[in-house]
């Protein structure tokens, strides 16, 4: 089983140590072993946590839910309704997210329509555009 050191895992994953050192005072990375020399010991699976941990930051999910979510895997079976639950919700967040970047992207679509309008008026030595123009423009694409 290959074994990786702190460096070697900051490195990787490009992370501070003191962000893996975090991780694991909040108990989201356990089983956390130590060599002779009291270095850390991270493992494969310990790479697969913090791609998991990455993911739902991302996400929005907080230390707190993620601890929740990794102490209730520890005993799935009894905990699976709040494993769905947590995760649902978490979903639910996210698909929220979409809708709102997918508006704040058809925002920028049009604003970098507009000022190339705008440029194009500059150069052809025309009046500037108006911004309804280019906006009513897009919605009638849509």
């Amino acid at each position: 089983m290959k074994t990786y050191s702190i460096q070697e895992i900051s490195n990787l994953l490009s992370l501070p140590s003191s962000t893996l050192r975090y991780y694991e005072s909040e108990g989201l990375l356990i089983n956390v072993q130590r060599n002779a020399s009291g270095q850390r010991i991270y493992t494969e699976e310990h790479i697969e946590r913090i791609n998991c941990i990455h993911c739902f930051k991302r996400t929005g999910m907080t230390i707190a839910q993620l601890r929740s979510l990794f102490q209730y895997e520890e005993n799935e079976a009894e905990h699976i309704d709040e494993i769905i639950s947590l995760l649902e919700n978490q979903e639910q967040c996210v698909y929220e997210q979409l809708t709102h970047l997918k508006e704040d992207f058809l925002h920028i679509q049009r604003k970098v329509k507009y000022y190339k309008a705008v440029k194009n008026s500059f150069e052809q030595g025309m009046p500037r555009p108006d911004w309804t123009e280019c906006e009513n423009g897009e919605n009638q694409r849509r």
